[in-house]
């Protein structure tokens, strides 16, 4: 009986043996990791997998965050700081052409004084009975039949420094071939005196005579002069091309204390007019005026648009149209000291 169980017990034994031996050999790294270590520890098994490649990354398209920017409904909208901003009487040296002057640093110009020289309209042929139709024959008076028929909206601004217009800017709308009276705003030019800017540049604040349409490229509600480093809400700038290079002179609205001052000579250029005026004549001109207007006439030689009047004309006679704002400006050194003062 003891021989029988002894004969069991080593059948068992040499069965374990073969068991173990077998698992060894098919999975050799259990014995480094049961025994390897020296000492005693729980066995770990790993399952090592084929490497398999990362999955693909999806391709994505990166859009702009401010869509204001891009989207016309707001292409005015964006706070712009362009420089150099050349005040109105700048003559510089000449320079590559600079059309939209958005470069972020440009070396300075020297300034000029020289003034283009407008002619004056044919004097009003009756007394006018108020200070807007005084401003309204004045106007008629300068303009040619062209204007009248290819501009709706015109901008009478009074540079003078004393009368019964002098600085105010006379809206007229264009209504059955006459001139209907809009808006009659107190306003600023430029103080036309020799300064230095906050730049250290010597300039001659002036705002030149003239007449002027809108750079439809260049109206912003919010704009920075580095020039002057002052805001200028609301700027519509002029079309108007010297030596060829885009001048500085715009309208928008007066900020801080040249608030106070509107009615008297107070800018270093540009047209002021109060916060709540230059924001209704943008949003009027911008809702309302847009579209084909005639291209004033460009001397090749000089680099110079006309803001005499005079207009750009095909070979066949016809005027060169282009898309723009049918609105133009007209500004003139001209207060009305030949009325009466109870137009005052």
């Amino acid at each position: 009986m003891s021989a029988l169980r002894f004969l069991s017990l080593s059948a068992l034994a040499s069965a374990s043996v073969f068991v173990v031996a077998a698992t060894l050999c098919t999975h050799p790294g259990l014995l480094r990791q049961t025994w390897g270590s020296g000492a005693p520890s729980d066995p770990v098994v790993r399952l090592e997998l084929s490497p398999q490649p990362d999955p693909p990354v999806p391709h994505h398209t990166v859009q702009a965050t401010d869509d204001r920017l891009t989207d016309p409904a707001f292409s005015a909208s964006a706070t712009v700081t362009i420089r150099p901003d050349l005040s109105p009487e700048s003559a510089p040296v000449p320079e590559p052409k600079l059309v939209r002057p958005q470069m972020p640093s440009l070396p300075q110009f020297d300034i000029a004084r020289a003034t283009p020289v407008i002619p004056e309209p044919p004097p009003l042929t009756r007394a006018p009975h108020s200070r807007a139709e005084a401003a309204a024959l004045r106007l008629k008076a300068g303009l040619t039949p062209e204007m009248l028929r290819n501009f709706d909206l015109f901008l009478f601004v009074s540079k003078a420094e004393r009368g019964p217009l002098a600085q105010r800017m006379m809206v007229f709308r264009k209504e059955a071939g006459g001139l209907t009276l809009v808006y009659d705003w107190a306003a600023s030019t430029g103080r036309e005196r020799d300064e230095i800017s906050p730049r250290g540049r010597s300039t001659f604040t002036a705002t030149p005579k003239g007449f002027y349409e809108l750079d439809p490229d260049r109206m912003y509600r919010r704009y920075h002069s580095f020039s002057w480093d002052q805001d200028m809400p609301h700027a519509m700038f002029f079309n108007w091309e010297r030596q060829g290079l885009q001048t500085g002179l715009a309208i928008h609205a007066a900020t801080g204390d040249d608030i106070a001052r509107l009615g008297s000579r107070a800018s270093a250029g540009c047209v002021h007019l109060s916060p709540q005026n230059a924001t209704t004549l943008y949003d009027l001109i911008r809702a309302d005026y847009r579209g084909s207007a005639p291209r004033f006439a460009y001397n090749d030689d000089t680099q110079t648009m006309s803001n005499r009047g005079d207009l750009m004309h095909r070979r066949d006679g016809s005027l060169k149209m282009a898309d723009g704002y049918r609105v133009l400006v007209d500004i003139e050194d001209y207060g009305g000291s030949d009325m009466v003062a109870s137009l005052n």
